[in-house]
């Protein structure tokens, strides 16, 4: 691995970029606030499993875009899709076949799909599913478990809920993962007031057998909708969702990240009775039928019914995670470091040490991880195009870390000696 160039070319335009974008980001995580100081802010171009910084660094992306790139970087057959498409047009006067093409996959693959609309991020998708099913049952509260995008309906009930009013934060009313009965009591305290429950159903841990089919059944029991946010596992874990994995089918369900590679895409998606209210409910976007993410969308479907993307991806996770679990073990910090959830999308979880907080843990650790050449936030986002030397680099980067973070505990010193302020995190959902 050529050795790491620094960071100077990236902090000067990060200073450029603050003076005329708050954070010089678009996204919280991609912003400064989430990475260690001098790390790379702005990437010049991917190929693969691999990405490049401003100041000519090469990284092995444990990122992929905060997951949607699930193929990799310029992918032949979803480049060659939007081209082809370029040359017809990008956003048309009125809708094109493409729109039908790609619902009609949809509903042949995913099983509460009936009918489907698009949009361009998870949060039209979430937000959509919200409105309609509020429509649908005459009713206003919502109950949530997870992360459903930046919404004043969702985001009001975390503690990022500056800007939204009090009287929208109170409809919205958060469960805990796992825990049945701590969703059943909001039925309780709100009797026929609940219009939908809303998780995510798979994230750090699976769910606990009969939990999911245990929500479908209180809600419908009072009246209420189930609402699954696949916005990260649609694509990722089972071409037919988390759904399809757990054999629990929900009443709308909304999709996005992997749908397109990287292109801005995302779906809301259900049963067609209360699909049907978008034609009095006003759910409108000028670009829902843009047509290069709609043909590269179309191209990832079918490349992941051709080849065995997902099978890839479980793989490629699975191998990742269990040499990790070995050279945590060597380094004796088995109890500091593990990953949870499921092989495509393994999140890093790192708990306090006795002589020094997880969150400094993790910033020395992300630190020495970029420096060996692994561009990482919190999580192993495979995805299909990283080969055995991206996996090879991955885990000699983290043999690297783990022993810069083994000797720095060592100190007894690890928070004084630090050289960055530990990031902590934008809030907690997970």
């Amino acid at each position: 691995m050529p050795p790491w160039n620094g960071a100077a070319t990236s902090k000067a335009l990060l200073e450029r970029a603050e003076a005329v974008i708050p954070l010089g980001s678009q996204t919280f995580s991609k912003s400064r606030i989430q990475y260690p100081e001098d790390s790379p802010m702005f990437l010049t171009h991917g190929l693969g499993g691999r990405v490049w910084d401003v100041d000519g660094n090469s990284y092995v992306d444990m990122v992929c875009g905060l997951l949607p790139v699930v193929l990799g970087y310029q992918d032949p057959d979803v480049d060659a899709a939007i081209r082809a498409q370029l040359t017809n047009g990008i956003s048309f006067s009125l809708a094109t076949e493409l729109e039908t093409q790609l619902a009609e996959r949809l509903v042949e693959l995913i099983p509460c799909a009936e009918s489907v609309r698009f949009g361009k991020n998870g949060t039209d998708a979430t937000s959509a599913a919200i409105r309609l099913a509020r429509a649908f049952t005459g009713r206003d509260r919502v109950a949530v478990c997870g992360y459903h995008g930046w919404q004043d309906w969702y985001i009001g009930s975390t503690t990022r809920n500056k800007g939204v009013p009090k009287a929208v934060q109170g409809l919205t009313h958060t469960f805990a993962y796992n825990n049945l009965d701590s969703a059943r009591q909001l039925f309780i305290d709100h009797p026929g007031e609940m219009a939908a429950l809303i998780l995510e159903p798979m994230n750090a841990v699976d769910p606990a057998p009969g939990f999911l089919e245990g929500l479908k059944e209180l809600a419908h029991a009072h009246g209420a909708l189930l609402i699954f946010d696949e916005v990260i596992t649609g694509f990722r874990y089972h071409l037919g969702g988390a759904q399809t994995l757990f054999g629990v089918t929900p009443d709308l369900a909304s999709f996005g990240k992997s749908m397109g590679n990287g292109m801005p895409i995302s779906a809301v998606m259900g049963r067609a009775d209360i699909m049907r209210e978008m034609e009095e409910v006003f759910i409108s976007g000028t670009f829902g039928g843009e047509a290069l993410s709609l043909a590269a969308s179309i191209a990832v479907i079918d490349k992941m019914k051709r080849e065995p993307v997902i099978e890839g991806l479980w793989r490629t996770g699975t191998i990742l995670a269990d040499e990790v679990g070995k050279l945590t073990a060597a380094h004796g910090l088995s109890d500091v470091f593990s990953l949870v959830g499921r092989a495509p999308w393994k999140i890093l979880a790192v708990q306090d040490h006795a002589k020094a907080r997880k969150e400094a843990i993790k910033t020395l650790f992300a630190r020495e991880m970029l420096r060996a050449g692994v561009l990482f936030l919190a999580s192993h986002n495979v995805c299909y195009a990283h080969d055995a030397a991206d996996i090879n680099r991955v885990l000699t980067a983290w043999d690297v870390a783990l022993a810069k973070v083994e000797a720095e505990l060592a100190t007894g010193r690890l928070e004084e000696r630090l050289p960055c302020p530990a990031v902590m995190p934008v809030f907690k959902v997970r």
